[in-house]
């Protein structure tokens, strides 16, 4: 029996499989959060930032804007935390990239420049901040 060549090209089918899978998890991950409300208390952990020190982290409001983005509520999604509504839609978009990609026989490469990452980080440091202000409350999940 041939062993297979160390520089084969994998079939589309295996090709897509690894963005298939991710798809699948997420939808997963996104079809319990639209049947478990985490507006009702009880169904969700509390964050530990804000159970501990009563500021909200960056992440806080996360479950309730993917609930509210499930059920096509995007403003309600975008006041319970408007970066991780950006978040989804980029993570649609690579997605896609990714799946067209690799139908072509494409690597996926993702090699963003530090000044994307840190005008990223600095964007999420000031949402962070102003949402723990007292003219930040707007922005409370």
């Amino acid at each position: 029996m041939n062993a297979p060549s160390p520089h084969a090209v994998p079939g589309r089918a295996a090709r897509l499989a690894a963005p298939a899978g991710l798809l699948a998890a997420v939808t997963a991950a996104f079809a319990y959060v639209a049947a478990v409300d985490p507006n009702e208390p009880g169904h969700y952990p509390v964050c530990p930032l804000l159970g501990l020190t009563g500021l909200y982290c960056p992440g806080c409001g996360g479950l309730r804007s993917a609930h509210a983005v499930a059920h096509g509520d995007l403003a309600a999604a975008l006041q319970a935390n408007a970066p991780a509504v950006l978040g989804y839609a980029a993570f649609a978009v690579l997605w896609t990239v990714w799946v067209i990609r690799a139908a072509r026989g494409r690597p996926m490469r993702i090699d963003p420049p530090p000044a994307v990452l840190w005008t990223a980080g600095g964007l999420l440091l000031a949402f962070t901040v102003l949402r723990n202000t007292p003219f930040g409350g707007w922005l409370h999940p």
